[in-house]
């Protein structure tokens, strides 16, 4: 039996074969360091980014003491933002699967407090949230945390990046003092030592190597001057004309100015970040996630826990002021066993951002004249899908089968040109190829959805 299977924990019988049957066989890096030491019940402090099986490491961690006959609160995961927790809740159920009866409950901001509050009457042994609307429940008294045994801090230092020190200091004071801390950063700020100094009894720490396998991560950097940035975007897009790309920024206003570039370019890009409204974010990252939009522009903040899949690139449209948030930026792309390229724009005075993501590396950067970026001949760079914006959702119990069934059905347009269909509380989104939207957007107009007629709008 090898060091990293999970048959050398102490795991319960259907944890391991419900392990077995997601195709989970041997331990990634972070669960074989972290595991053990969760198991002992020790508190943890655990380096690791998106994308290592961190998830799938405190998920089994909190699982293993949890008591399926109690249903209070038992375990408590925090979260920076909505999609992350959702995601992690998503993926707790799947573990949760081999026990009987594990009820488990997210409570995030951006929706109404009421369904909530009806689904903490009934219990759940596992709540997922961000911590303010944790905090906000706590306050009205629908949510107890006497019974807490273990406590998630789950990318701590976007968390503090956003704000969260003092509503995470006054949830943990609503905990007992004898419950176990695992936290989890991708990088280690000021602000984590401080949170782990406070709060946590004597944590073990584990790092896990947070480098790229360059062979998978292609990394370009090019030399400019600040004046030169923006139409230095335009010239890497026409250049290597990616399906889908993030560029990092600063500020909000550094974001919507690389749209605007963009869009005179005939570019479809759009901003994301932390002053968006829920519903407009939710738009955003659905037309992202559904290939209809090219170009995500994000603050690092807004980017935080996104999964998409099959990245192509990502654009540091500034460097990253910590060589460790660089490495993160990077390493969203090329999952999964495909390829991906990272461009970085770097004017004189960043230089000593460079030599810092040099160090850390350990190996000398790539560079490229500017002057080398020639634009490709062919289409202007076009997402392949267009989303379709249906004014119901999960309110309405809409499901994805009614909206590709209102597509398909009757000689419709066939399955395979419709994308990826998000069902959010009071809308819908569906994407289909390009050359077939003004035939679905027709055919969802005129026709019924779940025998209603519902507004429909191209994005």
């Amino acid at each position: 039996m090898t060091a990293t299977a999970f048959s050398s924990l102490a795991l319960s019988p259907a944890m391991l074969a419900n392990l077995e049957s997601l195709g989970y066989a041997q331990m990634t890096p972070i669960q074989a360091q972290s595991l053990p030491v969760m198991l002992k019940g020790q508190d943890l402090i655990a380096q690791a980014k998106t994308g290592s099986g961190k998830t799938a490491a405190f998920g089994i961690g909190l699982l293993a003491p949890l008591n399926p006959r109690y249903f209070g609160c038992q375990a408590l995961v925090l979260c920076p933002t909505r999609e992350l927790a959702d995601q992690v809740a998503k993926e707790l159920r799947r573990l949760a699967r081999g026990e009987d009866n594990i009820k488990i409950l997210t409570l995030c901001g951006g929706v109404p407090m009421g369904p909530q509050i009806g689904s903490l009457e009934h219990g759940a042994q596992i709540i997922v949230g961000t911590p303010g609307r944790v905090q906000q429940h706590l306050a009205k008294g629908t949510l107890k945390l006497d019974g807490l045994n273990t406590l998630v801090l789950d990318e701590a230092d976007r968390m503090l990046d956003m704000g969260f020190y003092d509503s995470i200091a006054e949830i943990i004071g609503q905990t007992p003092e004898r419950r176990q801390t695992l936290l989890f950063s991708a990088t280690y700020p000021a602000g984590i030592k401080q949170l782990s100094a406070t709060f946590m009894r004597n944590p073990q720490q584990v790092k896990v190597e947070a480098l790229h396998d360059d062979s998978q991560i292609e990394q370009r950097f090019y030399e400019i001057a600040p004046e030169q940035r923006l139409q230095a975007v335009v010239d890497v897009l026409a250049c290597f004309r990616p399906q889908s790309t993030v560029a990092f920024c600063f500020t909000k206003q550094q974001c919507q100015d690389v749209v605007d570039q963009l869009g005179a370019a005939g570019i479809s890009a759009a901003a994301l970040h932390g002053d968006l409204e829920q519903r407009d974010r939710d738009q955003v990252l659905a037309m992202f996630a559904n290939r209809s939009l090219s170009v995500l522009v994000a603050t690092d903040v807004a980017a935080r826990g996104l999964d998409i899949d099959g990245l192509d690139m990502v654009i540091n449209v500034e460097l990253a002021r910590d060589a460790e948030i660089h490495i993160h930026r990077v390493g969203r792309t090329g999952r999964a066993g495909e390829k991906g390229m990272a461009v970085s724009l770097v004017a004189p005075p960043e230089a000593h951002r460079a030599q810092a993501i040099e160090t850390l590396q350990n190996a000398p950067l790539t560079w490229h004249p500017l002057n080398s970026l020639k634009p490709r001949a062919g289409e202007p760079l076009r997402p392949p899908m267009i989303t379709l914006c249906i004014a119901a959702g999960r309110k309405d119990k809409l499901r994805p089968g009614d909206i590709l069934g209102a597509l398909t059905g009757d000689a419709g347009i066939p399955g395979a040109q419709v994308g990826k269909i998000a069902i959010f509380d009071f809308q819908a989104y569906v994407a289909v190829e390009r050359g077939i939207a003004k035939q679905a957007l027709k055919r969802l107009s005129e026709g019924k959805i779940k025998g209603r007629s519902l507004r429909v709008r191209t994005l």
